[in-house]
């Protein structure tokens, strides 16, 4: 409950931050929610609400639906950190204009907290996963090319795209960044169960599915 609840602070804060910041994309068709960091943040704060009513009410099937909903928010939240340091790294003008620069403590808010509560969330209070691999891929594909589709439709909307990056790619080049950039989120997938498994050991990650393993309490 106090991890639960720190996070929601943490995602509520952020929020509040963004409701101050007037930029051209403020007024914009879909506003904020063009960025993908704003559909992961919404993802999360859903996802820790139901945790915290869940540990409020014990109800088993509120920790099935809260584990289920991570299931999705902690992989792409830390595919989110990975795509925004990393490229960052290389010019972040890639991300953002230099007028658009956030400072550090709303940046991390943004693009490291949300990653960290959910993957703290994962590793140490939840049920291990079970998704099968290919199902993982499908997943990750679907709601990877789901925001394309949704970029494209803001930007004959706009006229513009919310990441600088992406003016900078033709159809293909973009098509084939969402594409790697669903593997990528696979691969965080693959990345929480392996170290659910090292922090937990391997016989107990295999002992469960997605929700309230059978005859457990319902979360520690």
């Amino acid at each position: 409950m106090f991890l639960h609840t720190a996070g929601i602070i943490s995602f509520l804060a952020s929020f509040r931050f963004l409701s101050g910041w007037e930029t051209e994309i403020t007024g914009s068709f879909g506003g904020h929610y063009q960025f993908l960091t704003i559909i992961g943040l919404a993802f999360a704060l859903c996802t820790f609400t139901i945790g915290l009513l869940a540990d409020l009410t014990l109800s088993p099937n509120l920790f099935r639906v809260k584990n289920s909903l991570a299931m999705c928010s902690a992989p792409l939240e830390v595919l989110i950190s990975i795509l925004f340091w990393g490229l960052c790294a290389i010019d972040k003008n890639l991300v953002f204009p230099p007028e658009s620069e956030l400072p550090f403590l709303p940046n991390f808010g943004f693009h490291a907290a949300p990653g960290l509560f959910l993957a703290l969330d994962v590793l140490l209070l939840s049920p291990p996963w079970t998704i099968a691999g290919f199902a993982t891929v499908v997943l990750s594909q679907t709601l990877g090319f789901l925001y394309w589709f949704w970029v494209e439709y803001c930007y004959e909307q706009n006229g513009w795209y919310p990441y600088p990056i992406f003016a900078m790619l033709n159809t293909w080049q973009r098509a084939t960044l969402f594409a790697f950039s669903a593997l990528l989120m696979t691969g965080s997938t693959i990345l929480l169960k392996w170290l659910y498994s090292k922090v937990n050991g391997l016989e107990h990650s295999r002992a469960g599915a997605i929700g309230v393993p059978a005859g457990a309490p319902s979360e520690g």
